[in-house]
């Protein structure tokens, strides 16, 4: 398994510098203030609108950073500093997150095809490591190649759901980068920054995907090395 702490550790270091780079891109546009004085709750509302979404409520949360929608409740969940805050950050933010919205509202595939799979991540992230460390004998004492194969299986559920989340996270930012710029919403140089912001945001999910497949990769050859000793 030293293979594997290897590429946790690897990751981990990866992951650390660009949430330490989000975190102050979004501190830094935070003090930005836009021309149009709009709230992220006024921008909410306003995409939602604009995009004939009216049964969609924009609720303030706790928390830094944990802004989210909720297609089971049909909420765009903004934290405080978002939801009353008055900066380029806080402007796409509320505009990303009220991307999923008109995702859901539009029947995106990739959003329905992540949803769908919701309960099976839940199942398979909760047991596919505990399987896996069966399988190479760690808990019970014995090799398994055929438990090996069943907790990959689960593990590739959870690595699926990484990459799919990237062309949803994604998507979501273009529709908001471009209802800010047709609707007027931010100048130039906002919008260019507001972008900025947004490529960060989305990287933390690159770097998630990249590390999940990288692990799959290596419990795969894990696998492979099993079945040659037997």
């Amino acid at each position: 398994m030293i293979g594997y702490y290897v590429i946790a550790g690897i990751m981990f270091i990866i992951g650390m510098i660009v949430s330490g780079a989000l975190k102050r891109k979004f501190e830094e546009y935070s003090k930005i203030g836009l021309s149009n004085g709009l709230s992220g709750s006024e921008i909410a509302e306003k995409m939602l609108h604009d995009n004939g979404i009216y049964d969609v409520q924009v609720v303030s949360t706790d928390g830094f950073l944990s802004d989210h929608y909720n297609p089971q409740n049909k909420t765009v969940n903004l934290s405080n500093d978002v939801y009353h805050g008055r900066s380029v950050s806080a402007a796409a933010v509320a505009a990303h997150e009220c991307g999923h919205a008109v995702q859901h509202a539009t029947a995106y595939s990739m959003l329905k095809f992540r949803s769908a799979i919701v309960p099976l991540v839940n199942i398979s992230s909760r047991l596919s490591q505990w399987i896996i460390l069966i399988g190479l004998g760690f808990l019970a004492g014995r090799s398994n190649p055929t438990v090996l194969l069943i907790g990959i299986i689960l593990f590739a559920v959870t690595t699926l759901f990484t990459i799919i989340t990237l062309p949803v996270e994604y998507d979501a930012s273009n529709r908001a980068l471009k209802w800010l710029e047709t609707r007027n919403i931010t100048t130039r140089q906002e919008h260019d920054k507001a972008a900025d912001a947004l490529k960060w945001a989305a990287r933390t999910y690159v770097v998630a995907a990249v590390s999940s497949v990288a692990t799959l990769l290596y419990y795969i050859l894990l696998f492979v090395n099993s079945r040659d000793r037997d």
